[in-house]
């Protein structure tokens, strides 16, 4: 079954909703009363005659306590590609996560940059060249590991329960038998089988054989030192949620926080760490030489900063045609977060293009609401004449000690 797009020629995400603590997986609900994190999203078309632009967030995803996924695709030459990721980029990463428990998730992001970047391919033959457009994207995973990077706690003896859905998965009740205007696929009933992973239970799929990591063309990777070890957010605890059959997994007080970061592209990741911005993500241009050799090797030309004359950044998703060139292997940085790291900024280029990353953070930095921060960004993009679409993520960490927990 072919993807379904509304008729509008803007992109639309999943309408925000609202919980007061547990999401149930539903992608884009805020929880009011999340202890690790609070999530504002902004955006406007600008000046633009169409909205290409994205967003996606998931709180508790995998149904883990204060992890987290948030995400921003900015398309171009049509809204097909970052609507569609949009929906679906969050289902490909889990997919890929409890598919590979071993692999490093740098590894696995990459991952799912190529597979998504496949099924856009994919979707644009099977269009017959209809749906030929591109995005790119900056994604952030709030991950909560042990020490050596694994989640031995989801292994510790929990309150008995059938096999659990997978968090991204579940079905909000409110939404049953009502589809969006814009053809939004539900859950589980993804209209693209080639992407939608089965259900599995946590402890069955991490004893599946971790799959060989597919090597990103021209990938990088980096590591963000961290000055302090974090404190967790809560004391190890299970529990069933009756009403999805879904199990929230709280970690254990002495697990850490990190933050994977992994972007194609220009759309932009920036880490406020005692309220100097660390950029987490590359911006994939014509205009660098790096990215300009790789092109030239591969027997394309960059002329006035464009690939081929034509596309203004080196790395999408999508694009089928011109992906000789235009690769879909992400930049990925793992980031351990400590007391310092107050919030997140993750913004498509129409934000950058005309403010920097330490006037983005200092302008939004005393902010303490989430929501209104992102709000104050993108007003501050439009007034200051981006020519661009713009969409802004704000992530506001929260520091609770074990005793508040």
């Amino acid at each position: 079954m072919p993807p379904r797009f509304s008729d509008s020629p803007n992109a639309r995400s999943k309408s925000i909703t609202i919980a007061e603590l547990d999401t149930h997986g539903i992608l884009n609900r805020h929880s009011t009363k999340n202890p690790a994190y609070q999530v504002g999203v902004s955006e406007d078309k600008g000046t633009r005659r169409t909205m290409e632009d994205a967003h996606s967030f998931v709180v508790d995803f995998d149904n883990i306590r204060g992890q987290g996924f948030f995400a921003v695709f900015d398309g171009h030459a049509g809204k097909h590609a970052a609507e569609w990721c949009g929906t679906h980029f969050h289902e490909n990463l889990l997919s890929c996560l409890h598919g590979s428990p071993s692999m490093p998730v740098p590894d696995v992001l990459n991952q799912t940059f190529h597979k998504v970047d496949e099924s856009l391919s994919k979707m644009c033959e099977e269009s017959e060249g209809k749906i030929h457009s591109g995005c790119t994207a900056v994604t952030a995973f709030l991950r909560i590991e042990d020490a050596d990077g694994r989640q031995s706690y989801l292994t510790m003896p929990s309150s008995p329960t059938a096999e659990s859905p997978i968090s991204c998965h579940s079905v909000d009740p409110e939404e049953l038998g009502s589809a969006h205007s814009s053809g939004e696929s539900i859950g589980s009933g993804s209209p693209d089988a080639l992407d939608n992973p089965k259900r599995k239970s946590n402890s069955s799929s991490r004893l599946r054989k971790a799959i060989k990591s597919l090597a990103g063309s021209g990938s990088s990777s980096t590591k963000t030192s961290t000055p302090t070890t974090p404190r967790s957010i809560s004391p190890t605890a299970s529990r069933k949620n009756m009403a999805v059959g879904a199990t929230i997994t709280v970690p254990p007080v002495n697990a850490r926080r990190v933050l994977y970061s992994a972007n194609a592209g220009d759309a932009r990741g920036v880490l406020c760490r005692a309220g100097k911005a660390v950029r987490l993500t590359y911006d994939h241009k014509g205009s660098d030489k790096q990215e300009a050799k790789r092109i030239t090797d591969a027997g394309g030309f960059v002329m006035s900063g464009r690939v081929n004359g034509v596309l203004a950044v080196t790395r999408s998703l999508g694009d089928s045609a011109m992906k000789e060139f235009v690769v879909g292997a992400p930049y990925t940085t793992e980031t351990e977060l400590c007391d310092e790291d107050e919030f997140l900024v993750l913004a498509c280029d129409g934000l950058w293009d005309v403010t920097n990353d330490q006037s983005a953070i200092d302008l939004v930095r005393d902010v303490s609401d989430a929501q209104q921060a992102s709000s104050k960004l993108l007003k501050h993009a439009l007034s200051h004449h981006t020519t661009d679409n713009v969409t802004v993520i704000v992530v506001r960490f929260k520091h609770i000690t074990p005793q508040t927990a």
